[in-house]
Parts: C-alpha cells; sequence; structure tokens
C-alpha cells in the first residue's frame, strides 16, 4: 500500500511539472539574468521611414521581469498577498523618437509575456502621439482571445471595441528573450504591430502570416514575419544564446505601386540598470553613457 502511494504521488508530481511552467525556461540560467533587481536597457539608432520618407531618430527597448495579476492584468502592489493570483511577466516597453518636418512622434509599446505560465500575452498596449492628436489600443486576453479596445481622434476610426481570436506579433520579441524555442513557425493568424495599425491604420485584425527562423552565423539567428496580404515583413536578428538579446529589427512595408518602404534600428549600447532609482538630476550623466 506504501509503494503504491509513492507511485501516485510521484506521478501527481512529474504531471504536475509537466503541466505547468514553459519547459524552455533554465530556471536557474534565468534568474541569474532576470532576478536582481534590474532592467536591461537597450538603445538603437532608428531610421524610420514616415510620409514617403526617412527619419532618424531613436529606439530604446527596456526588458524586466515584474509580478503580474491575473485577473486584474496589472502589476502587482502586494505579490506576497496576491498568491496563486499572481504570475511573473516579461515586460517589453519599447519607444520610438523621430521627427516629421516640424513636428516630432513618440510612439510606446508595452508587451507582458508570461514567464512560466503557457498563456498568450495577457496585456499589450500601444500608443502614439505627435501635434496632430494622440491614439491609443489595449489588447486584453480573456476567453482565448484578445479584446480589443481602440481610441483614436480620427473621425473614421473612432473609438472601437472588437474581439480578435490570435496571438499578437508584438509579443515575439518577448519569446526570443525567454527562449527563442517558444516562437511558433509556419502559417498561422497573427495581429500585426500595433504601431504598424497607427502608422497605417490599417484595420485592427488578425492576419494571415508566415513565420520563418533561421540560424545566420555562428552565435546569431533571426526570426521573420511575412504578411503577404497586406505587404508587411518583421525581420529580428537576436544572439543565439542565452540571454538571447536582440541586436537590430527591421520591417519592410510593400506599397500598392510595389515600392518597399523600410526602417530599421540597430542597436548601439546596453546597460542592466535599476532605473527607477535613478531619478535624481545627478543621475542624468547615465543617459550619455547609454548614448541618449
Amino acid at each position: 500500500m506504501k509503494n503504491i502511494f509513492i507511485l501516485v504521488l510521484l506521478l501527481f508530481l512529474i504531471g504536475s511539472c509537466n503541466s505547468t511552467g514553459r519547459k524552455a525556461i533554465d530556471e536557474e540560467e534565468f534568474a541569474s539574468r532576470w532576478y536582481q533587481g534590474r532592467a536591461e536597457i537597450n538603445v538603437f539608432e532608428l531610421k524610420q521611414m514616415r510620409y514617403g520618407e526617412e527619419r532618424e531618430g531613436g529606439a530604446v527597448m527596456i526588458f524586466v521581469t515584474e509580478d503580474f495579476s491575473k485577473r486584474k492584468q496589472v502589476k502587482l502592489d502586494d505579490p506576497a498577498a496576491a498568491g496563486k493570483g499572481g504570475m511573473k511577466v516579461m515586460k517589453l516597453n519599447m519607444m520610438r523618437e523621430f521627427v516629421t518636418g516640424v513636428y516630432p512622434y513618440h510612439t510606446m509599446l508595452s508587451v507582458f509575456t508570461p514567464v512560466y505560465d503557457e498563456l498568450s500575452s495577457p496585456k499589450i498596449a500601444a500608443s502614439v502621439t505627435e501635434w496632430c492628436g494622440q491614439s491609443f489600443t489595449q489588447l486584453n486576453w480573456k476567453n482565448n482571445k484578445y479584446q480589443a479596445k481602440l481610441f483614436s481622434y480620427f473621425e473614421s476610426e473612432g473609438d472601437q471595441e472588437l474581439s480578435i481570436s490570435a496571438n499578437s506579433e508584438d509579443e515575439i520579441f518577448n519569446l526570443i528573450r525567454l527562449n527563442p524555442d517558444l516562437v511558433p513557425s509556419g502559417h498561422l493568424k497573427l495581429i500585426p504591430s500595433l504601431i504598424y495599425n497607427r502608422f497605417t491604420h490599417h484595420p485592427l485584425n488578425a492576419e494571415s502570416a508566415i513565420i520563418f527562423k533561421r540560424k545566420t552565423g555562428s552565435n546569431q539567428a533571426e526570426v521573420e514575419v511575412i504578411y503577404e496580404e497586406i505587404g508587411r515583413k518583421l525581420l529580428i536578428n537576436y544572439v543565439d544564446a542565452f540571454p538571447y538579446e536582440i541586436i537590430s529589427w527591421q520591417e519592410t512595408e510593400t506599397k500598392e505601386d510595389g515600392t518597399e518602404e523600410v526602417t530599421t534600428a540597430v542597436r548601439k549600447s546596453v546597460q542592466m540598470l535599476d532605473y527607477w532609482k535613478k531619478n535624481r538630476l545627478q543621475d542624468e550623466s547615465a543617459r550619455k553613457s547609454l548614448g541618449l
């Protein structure tokens, strides 16, 4: 009887390990990078296509882990009190800044992707601000689909609410950082980048896409996402070893006349930094070391 009890217990434990958590995550390795109380700040040289011309600017990608509420889908104030209602997420905050003629553009994308739970990113939000106005989009994963809210200053778009049964292109950056093996490949439906959606005013919806993953050198690899129907390509280059740092990314948009507009971002610096504690005047010198 005792042997049977032990066998049942072992089967339960094995089943629990297999049913929760992403197998691709090496906990010890992951913790050594991401649980040290710092964020990874990546600064990129940006060449952004807008209104048919290339604009020089900058982009920043900040990766950091946080405790996240499963129900409210926000950062937890008290993770210990949340118990099983909380989960670890990889958060990406991605900013772009560039100027079009007289006026500047500022964009921000936030993506929250579970570290251990095998779930779609529970929350994705994006904003675009410039002198003409501002727009904001948020996706919340509920009941195996995204509930989307779009707020725009354009009359033709207005305020919208819709449901979309597909995963988002924007979470691919986080999946690479967790482990590139988590990035799907082949034909599938994807929600194109929310920043792309705002720039093109393409209807927010799932589109047919193909994802390729390939090695490009002894320690580099890339993920390519192709949307043939809407003429969009995304190419992400990264270091093919933990912590899978993003080296560059490229967006290609094919216009109706067949011409291509290519936006590129190439990394020029990276630092691990508890930037939220660096908020005094004397801390502004850190911006110089980042190339900001």
